[in-house]
């Protein structure tokens, strides 16, 4: 009889605004893989609140705890975010314009900060998270949890772990800063972990998390042609920005793997680096078509789709790659994608 694969893996969440519903849509069909064990979470942004709902609920009540948990979640985030939803207008002929309601808005955020134009520190996100999730829960779910943000004043990735995480700490993962006041933890001060981590990989590596390591990902690495219109162009930026840090991280660890793999390490230093085993689920190709504005859609219609188009994914995901996991290899070749030229 051969022996039982270990189906344990840890999950690298991105961040992406409302595109975080697809990630819902994800670790719904997931949770229902038979013999699947999700042990770890990183995360970042609308990840760190998928991360957050899941181990909330999961604690609670389970499998079937963690989908109503991020149903209930996502639900809220559609209530409470509508202000953001009409603001997107992603569904209305105005989106098509070279320069429109949602570049106005982008425009004058450059020009007046959040501590100017949102005096009374709003924030539909924070009223979400009270609403839909228990963090005493989430401290004691079977699952470790770590959510990047960065330090607005050393400019360094913050992982938030075990009795660190509460509700701040999840808005200090997901505060953009032309939208959100700076999120004040301890005496430091943090905006969105995307610009440092997103997701960060390290913790991943430095707890001795499943080795099998799926990333989520939101926003396309690559995308061909050269964009010309200033929608465009914001959008393009936006991808590159937010995907720097995942890929210098990738690319570190494509380095490190191919001097284990060429038997470049002495045997006394190999022991001190572990291998993970990278498997991808581009959700950024599927969303491709979605313009960054719809990251700010939180009609219920819309994440609804997300959620959808998620869970077919993860199955095609599952159908396609998931004998990869437990055998040791990765179904991403890390070296071509981010060595070679």
């Amino acid at each position: 009889m051969s022996e039982k694969k270990d189906r344990s893996i840890s999950l690298a969440l991105q961040g992406g605004g409302a595109h975080g519903a697809f990630t819902w849509g994800v670790l719904d069909r997931l949770i229902d893989e038979p013999g699947l064990d999700i042990k770890a979470i990183t995360a970042t942004s609308a990840g760190a609140m998928n991360a957050v709902a899941f181990a909330s609920g999961l604690a609670t009540g389970g499998a079937d705890g963690a989908k109503q948990t991020l149903e209930r979640f996502w639900r809220v985030v559609s209530e409470k975010g509508a202000a953001f939803s009409a603001f997107s207008m992603s569904n209305t002929p105005l989106s098509l314009l070279p320069f429109g309601p949602f570049q106005a808005a982008m425009a004058f955020t450059s020009i007046a900060s959040p501590y100017e134009f949102n005096p009374f520190d709003l924030n539909p996100l924070r009223d979400a998270l009270d609403e839909a999730i228990d963090f005493d829960a989430v401290h004691h779910a079977p699952i470790d949890l770590f959510l990047s943000a960065t330090n607005v004043e050393t400019g360094r990735v913050k992982v938030f772990q075990d009795g660190e995480i509460g509700r701040d700490a999840v808005l200090a993962s997901a505060c953009l800063p032309q939208t959100f006041r700076a999120v004040e933890i301890d005496g430091s001060a943090y905006w969105d972990g995307g610009y440092m981590g997103n997701p960060s990989l390290f913790p991943l590596i430095y707890n001795k998390a499943p080795r099998d390591v799926l990333l989520v990902l939101l926003n396309p690495i690559s995308r061909l042609g050269i964009p010309k219109r200033v929608p465009e162009i914001m959008d393009r930026l936006n991808e590159i920005s937010f995907n720097a840090s995942l890929i210098g991280e990738l690319r570190s660890i494509a380095f490190v793997q191919k001097l284990l793999d060429d038997g470049m390490l002495k045997k006394s230093a190999a022991k001190e680096y572990r291998r993970l085993n990278i498997h991808a689920l581009r959700g950024g190709q599927v969303l491709r078509e979605l313009s960054m504005q719809t990251k700010y859609d939180t009609s219920w219609g819309f994440l609804t789709d997300l959620r959808d188009k998620g869970r077919d994914a993860a199955g095609s995901w599952l159908n396609t790659c998931g004998h990869y996991l437990g055998t040791g290899e990765s179904s991403v070749d890390l070296r071509k994608e981010f060595l070679e030229a």
